[in-house]
């Protein structure tokens, strides 16, 4: 994924078993040609366009809230360094993870293939998601195996002959998570990435409830509890009452990569029901896209597990 010209790698299917702020100029002629610009630097053509429906208000943020944002935007910054030692590791753990039955012979390898990577190197195909999105695709192989190894091997539905190559498409849905959600902004654009970190910060519910109202709000602890809001004396009372429903998110660390897994799920759900096959990657993202965006801001959406996508998701 280089400006070498390389060529993208489709996968065909035989059996079952950044630095902030930058932009990019590509052109569909390049994803038809099966130049490497495809994969992330490519694929933010698709994914971080603007459209005149998007709305660019600036969302202010508390002190809590820019720190949470600052640590994810530490981690995004992140290369992938095939020197070190911590990254070697993650990414022996990812082999381990998708093949435990098949020893690794070396980082670089022929192996790597199997998984999906465009050639032996799969340092070379970070360079479009950064270390985090080793992190993610780690993260998903963790925490939901079944869907994980499901997605790998392709199990599900009627699948074509040349299907997308499952870690490419990992550093791209990372890619287009950072666009969707204007994670490289000093604070939130949109509405939809001022949701997410509520979610990030926990408090999802309070935000939504407020922007529904046109209310300005700021989140400071305090505020649930102030007896001159009406709604909000009788939310600290389903709070102590712990209605779940009404409970304020906790700060979640991990809402980034539990929604890169929703996000996988989602976008080879859309891939089945639109028949795709190789050439139709960028169509399926923009759907999946539009998909996530629609419901990050359901009004009933408390957390991350509440997104109707979830329930793809096996473990």
């Amino acid at each position: 994924m280089d400006d070498r010209g390389g060529s993208f790698v489709a996968v065909r299917r035989i059996s079952q078993g950044l630095e902030r702020g930058n932009t990019c100029h590509s052109t569909s002629a390049e994803v038809v040609a099966g130049s490497t610009a495809w994969l992330g630097r490519g694929l933010s053509c698709v994914c971080a366009q603007s459209r005149e429906s998007d709305a660019r208000p600036s969302f202010d943020l508390t002190p809590s809230q820019e720190e949470c944002l600052q640590r994810l935007q530490n981690r995004i910054d992140i290369a992938y360094d095939s020197s070190i030692p911590e990254h070697q590791e993650a990414l022996r753990a990812l082999w381990n993870a998708a093949f435990p039955e098949e020893e690794l012979r070396g980082l670089i390898s022929e192996q790597w293939k199997e998984m999906g990577w465009q050639g032996k190197d799969p340092s070379t195909d970070f360079r479009g998601g950064g270390f985090i999105s080793l992190e993610n695709l780690l993260f998903f192989a963790t925490n939901f195996p079944k869907s994980f190894k499901d997605l790998l091997w392709k199990v599900e539905g009627d699948r074509s002959v040349w299907e997308y190559p499952f870690a490419v498409a990992g550093v791209n849905i990372t890619f287009m998570l950072i666009q969707m959600l204007d994670l490289e902004a000093v604070k939130p654009r949109t509405m939809v990435g001022a949701v997410f970190l509520k979610f990030l910060s926990g408090n999802a519910r309070l935000f939504k409830v407020f922007v529904a109202c046109g209310t300005s709000i700021s989140f400071s602890s305090h505020i649930v509890f102030n007896p001159t809001l009406p709604f909000i004396s009788k939310l600290a009372v389903k709070i102590e009452n712990h209605d779940r429903a009404f409970l304020p998110l906790i700060e979640n660390e991990s809402a980034f990569d539990l929604l890169y897994c929703i996000t996988f799920k989602l976008m080879d759900h859309q891939w089945l029901a639109m028949r795709a096959s190789y050439m139709d990657f960028n169509t399926v993202m923009k759907a999946t896209r539009r998909q996530l965006e629609r419901e990050l801001l359901l009004e009933d959406i408390t957390r991350l597990e509440d997104l109707p996508s979830y329930s793809l998701l096996t473990r």
